[in-house]
């Protein structure tokens, strides 16, 4: 792997990081304007979490070191998964079986957050751990069990070399497991990313919150270090998406004409995908936590039935 691999591996992974909470923003405004609604602007999510790192945390006192780690166990997990995700180039830090490494260090990354929400002795950290620990136990399969269908499709575990086999065999290898892969891995990503119809970002309500219990610790610093290591990953996931899955147009080579365009085209998915979850969370509303695992269990047989019409179709 050459210098300038590594500076565009650097790069890419510095603009999902940059970019995830105007993303959020986007998704925020969108929200509001198909509600009618003024709504905050997109750059919003920026002074938030500026307002957070320029305050102090305020740290419970029965909480442990496990507590003061994990905002930097989940920023780290998301940076080192991002490194290996393509995004508007197919050079990304790719090995034999990155993609299970991607997956796990997202599952650090929740366990972390249940381990330090117990760890505050608060009974909403301890429902919104335990909420989070059984849809986790569904949606971590699916996401492997998507990805895994990537992999049969070109051949190869690495994120990278998928979307490049992709990219270059252009519609020779689409198929049907494709698209089921495609469709868990998006209601897998929902869930994921504590949206509706699993939950609802924008509420505090003890009866709902899933994510937002297991974060209702954390203030100033700490805070900010959270928001942005779940930004980033809703970034990720959508990553995934539109590099991994709909990975035409993304950069095959070295240049400034292909880069510009592999980042042009992922703008444009990435906005489209965020556009589709605006519609969701405006026009659904969020579903009984006790119906959530059959959504999330049908996400798993799309996969399943994705890995199964591979063999044989």
């Amino acid at each position: 792997m050459g210098p300038a691999q590594i500076i565009i591996i650097i790069l890419q992974t510095a603009l999902m990081v940059a970019i995830a909470p105007l993303l959020t923003g986007i998704i925020r405004k969108l929200k509001a304007l198909m509600q009618s609604r003024k709504g905050p602007g997109v750059l919003q999510p920026y002074y938030d979490l500026y307002k957070l790192f320029c305050k102090e945390s305020v740290v419970s006192m029965n909480a442990s070191w496990v507590f003061q780690l994990t905002p930097y166990v989940c920023m780290a997990a998301v940076l080192v998964a991002a490194l290996m995700v393509p995004a508007i180039s197919t050079t990304s830090l790719n090995f034999v079986g990155d993609l299970i490494v991607v997956v796990y260090m997202l599952a650090m990354m929740r366990f972390f957050m249940a381990l330090a929400a117990l760890d505050t002795g608060s009974a909403f950290g301890g429902m919104g751990s335990s909420r989070e620990m059984t849809l986790s136990a569904i949606a971590e399969p699916t996401i492997l069990m998507a990805i895994f269908t990537m992999a049969l499709i070109a051949h190869t575990t690495s994120l990278g070399d998928i979307s490049y086999q992709l990219s270059v065999h252009g519609l020779d290898l689409v198929r049907p497991a494709l698209f089921l892969a495609f469709a868990a891995l998006f209601i897998a990503t929902l869930a994921e990313n504590a949206r509706v119809p699993v939950d609802n970002p924008a509420t505090h309500l003890e009866l709902t919150m899933i994510h937002e219990g297991m974060i209702l610790e954390y203030s100033g610093k700490q805070l900010g270090l959270m928001e942005l290591s779940s930004m980033t990953k809703l970034m990720l996931f959508l990553t995934i998406l539109a590099s991994v899955f709909v990975p035409w147009g993304i950069a095959t080579e070295i240049s400034a004409l292909s880069l510009s365009i592999g980042l042009a085209l992922l703008i444009v998915k990435v906005l489209i995908m965020a556009a589709v979850i605006a519609y969701i969370e405006s026009s659904m509303a969020k579903l009984r936590l006790f119906r959530v695992p059959s959504l999330l269990t049908l996400s798993f047989m799309m996969a399943l039935i994705a890995v199964m019409s591979f063999y044989i179709l």
